[in-house]
């Protein structure tokens, strides 16, 4: 009998501890004044560097790592730390749920290093980011953004001798290229399209001693080139929600995919009503506001993973592929501005200014380990032409 009167003893006590447990980990505090239970929330504080200080309402409350339970309320979150850019933003914080926050902050002054010293008339990155074709005097190189190398001025592949590309080489501040969908192969045009001018297929990772000229059949080139790619993005896109695919496809020009294809930068070319892909909603996404119906020509961010959808930029401003680009975590933008270049949140919010120095204007390229890369001339006096450095922000 005794056995069986501790065995439910133990019982209660298990289950009693498991009740409280449960209760505990869905937020439910025991408010002593009111001498009952209410239910709190829970904003899980992360970032990039680690050790950054948390203030909620302006009062210091750790730093990260660290999880903070609250009552539900709104609370404006600040994550800081000496040397770094600030983050901050308004969090809805409701009952037995987890908020996560996990900011990266950028260096106020990032470092600066020179990757090539040749003296660059035109600079052109490919499409993904990853590799540059650079034209200097006599020559033009492919830098790849990416590759790790040892030396003080990492090796740059020759893709032609420019004395072999006739009409090119007397304008090559007005060269046009054109990639192909791997990024592999280029198409060299001189700006001026009459018939008198040539065009030259090269190869980007060797020295071109024969380029092809393909004058004649350069539009049906490009023209095939760029059917490959609208049907890589169809393919992108399939993996998006259904509804998703047929609105894109015939209301928004495409700019570019996330670096892990989770989400769409786009150009609506016609107003349009995006409905809830995922209905009901998910709870404890990004609370930034978001828009939802689409006005021609303004440029929004669609994010598959939460099925949000915010508002960029506005119709104003023009040439949107020259000035804004993917950060390599998905989760930014590199916007340049006004001699500046800025880093925003995907959803348009925190904007951090990352790199105020000296740069050529409308050339700046993401790099995948997070830095920029970016054209500079520090001695214009003796300098004529600028070069290639890399602004470290990582």
């Amino acid at each position: 009998m005794m056995k069986i009167f501790l065995k439910l003893i133990f019982f209660v006590i298990f289950i009693t501890v498991l009740a409280i447990v449960i209760i505990y980990a869905r937020g439910y505090r025991f408010d002593i004044e009111k001498k009952s239970l209410k239910s709190t929330g829970i904003i899980s504080a992360t970032s990039n560097p680690k050790a950054a200080k948390i203030y909620v309402n302006g009062e210091l409350k750790g730093v990260t790592d660290t999880n903070l339970t609250l009552p539900p309320d709104n609370y404006w979150v600040e994550i800081k730390k000496e040397g770094y850019t600030s983050w901050s933003k308004n969090i809805n914080l409701k009952g037995e749920l987890v908020i996560n926050i996990d900011p990266v902050l950028f260096p106020i002054n990032p470092s600066l290093s020179p990757l090539t010293n040749l003296g660059i008339i035109k600079a052109v990155p490919t499409e993904d980011g990853d590799k540059i074709v650079l034209f200097a005097s006599g020559s033009a190189y492919l830098f790849d953004a990416g590759k790790k190398t040892l030396p003080f001025f990492p090796p740059l592949n020759k893709i032609v001798d420019l004395s072999l590309l006739p009409n090119i080489i007397d304008d090559i501040k007005n060269i046009q290229v054109a990639f192909s969908p791997d990024q592999k192969q280029a198409i060299f045009s001189p700006s001026d399209d009459s018939s008198l001018e040539r065009s030259y297929f090269l190869t980007l990772d060797e020295n071109n001693l024969n380029p092809l000229d393909v004058t004649l059949s350069k539009e049906a080139l490009i023209e095939a080139w760029q059917n490959e790619k609208n049907k890589n993005n169809i393919k992108i896109l399939e993996t998006f929600p259904k509804d998703f695919d047929k609105i894109a496809s015939s209301s928004f020009e495409i700019i570019s995919f996330s670096p892990n294809e989770t989400k769409l930068l786009y150009k609506a070319k016609s107003s349009v009503e995006l409905p809830l892909m995922i209905n009901p909603p998910l709870i404890s996404t990004n609370q930034t506001p978001e828009e939802r119906s689409i006005i021609k020509n303004r440029i929004y961010v669609y994010d598959r993973k939460e099925d949000k959808n915010f508002l960029i930029i506005n119709d104003q401003l023009s040439a949107i592929n020259n000035q804004i680009k993917w950060y390599s975590d998905s989760r930014h933008f590199v916007v340049e501005e006004e001699k500046k270049i800025s880093i925003i949140d995907y959803d348009g919010a925190n904007k951090q200014t990352i790199y105020s120095g000296p740069f050529e204007s409308s050339f700046f390229n993401p790099t995948d380990d997070g830095k920029i890369v970016v054209l500079i001339n520090l001695n214009s006096q003796v300098n004529e032409l600028p070069d290639l450095y890399l602004v470290g922000i990582r």
